[in-house]
């Protein structure tokens, strides 16, 4: 459960021993949860990856992908054509990244590692890169979830307070309000600016990572290629500049809302912890299993559309335990992992609903802006 992330993080400490954190011993509850999910797989007939409906799933994807953007570059020719082909397409989009391209990445796609790199390289595809993504989720984010100045997904800046350890600024008062029309901007930064600037510096925000190189290097520019001719080089021979720009912005901020609200469901929202380490021994109290478990919520566990649409992303925490699973088997890892934390007594978070989740972000967002 936790070999890869540690074996990853080790990586990048020996860029930046400074950020070093510990976590607490190895408990019972981290022992004996593996042991049970384990049993789980022995005693049925579920897979850990390499999934038939994983790859049935992908293929509807991806035929969606390219089926509404013909229809929106070849077919659509009034305004109420192409707004719905625009909101639909950053929605599946959207839904290539949390699934197809997520497990990829965290290698819970197949057992074949050539196959989780082509599935991770799907992130390519649609205007990021599946090198500097990795580094700032698999490492970063899943190793030190929810502490302010490690976990890079918390930061967004001076325009928001996401953290208790955040400092506050007088305009945060109102950041409840502001930050749903920011969100829409996530994706037009990532395809413009994010992985440029990452690639650049050679940072993560204040953190290193080993640039790509070769064969990455080559991913990356021919990924960002194919994604812009896709994007805009193809749709100009037919439609006039501002007609693909109007569009190009509808799908990027359709995408960019439906990330954030995805991410900020699962781990800022009032039932989350913000851990903060202790400094003399830069370490955090729980066991690295704990720390996840309690600084990530659940949504819409009973909703089979949003577990299909969002690649189990409403199943947080038995994804932020069992990364390399494929996350079509997160409703029974579930109810293994809910049964273990009642079991131990750890607290384990979920939201009834979407909207549940929502209004607990949105809580959140402000008290962060109206505390200091």
């Amino acid at each position: 459960m936790q070999e890869r992330t540690e074996s990853q993080l080790s990586a990048v400490l020996e860029k930046e021993p400074i950020k070093k954190l510990k976590f607490g011993k190895n408990s019972g509850f981290q022992t004996e949860l593996r042991r049970r999910v384990d049993e789980l797989f022995q005693n049925t007939d579920l897979k850990e990856r390499d999934c038939p409906q994983m790859y049935v799933k992908t293929a509807i994807l991806l035929l969606s992908l390219f089926g509404l953007y013909y229809g929106l570059v070849f077919l659509a020719q009034t305004w109420w054509q192409v707004v719905p082909l625009c909101i639909a397409l950053g929605v599946v989009t959207a839904g290539i990244g949390f699934s197809i391209q997520h497990d990829g990445a965290h290698h819970a796609y197949s057992n074949f590692a050539w196959v989780n790199k082509l599935m991770s390289m799907s992130l390519d595809l649609i205007g990021g890169s599946s090198y500097i993504w990795h580094w700032k989720h698999d490492v970063l984010h899943h190793t030190y979830v929810n502490i302010a100045g490690y976990d890079m997904d918390l930061e967004v800046g001076i325009f928001g307070r996401l953290s208790p350890s955040h400092p506050r600024l007088p305009f945060h008062r109102w950041q409840h309000y502001y930050l749903w029309f920011l969100y829409g901007f996530l994706a037009i930064k990532w395809h413009f600016y994010d992985d440029f600037y990452c690639l650049i510096t050679g940072k993560i925000g204040d953190r290193t990572y080993p640039r790509p190189k070769k064969s990455n290097l080559v991913i990356f520019f021919a990924g960002k290629l194919i994604f812009f001719t896709f994007a805009f080089a193809i749709p100009l021979l037919f439609h006039s500049i501002w007609l693909v720009l109007a569009s190009y912005a509808l799908v990027a901020v359709t995408l960019g809302i439906v990330l954030s609200v995805v991410f900020q469901l699962a781990h800022v929202v009032e039932e989350a912890d913000f851990p903060i380490p202790v400094e003399e021994v830069s370490s955090i109290e729980n066991d690295w299993a704990i720390h996840q478990i309690e600084t990530t919520v659940n949504f819409s566990r009973n909703n089979p559309f949003v577990t299909w649409l969002l690649g189990g992303l409403n199943y947080q925490v038995e994804h932020h335990l069992f990364p390399n699973i494929c996350h079509v088997n997160y409703p029974e890892l579930s109810k293994v992992v809910e049964q273990t934390c009642q079991d131990y007594g750890v607290r384990y978070n979920h939201h009834g609903s979407f909207w549940a989740g929502f209004l607990s972000h949105f809580r959140w967002l402000r008290r962060m802006g109206a505390s200091a």
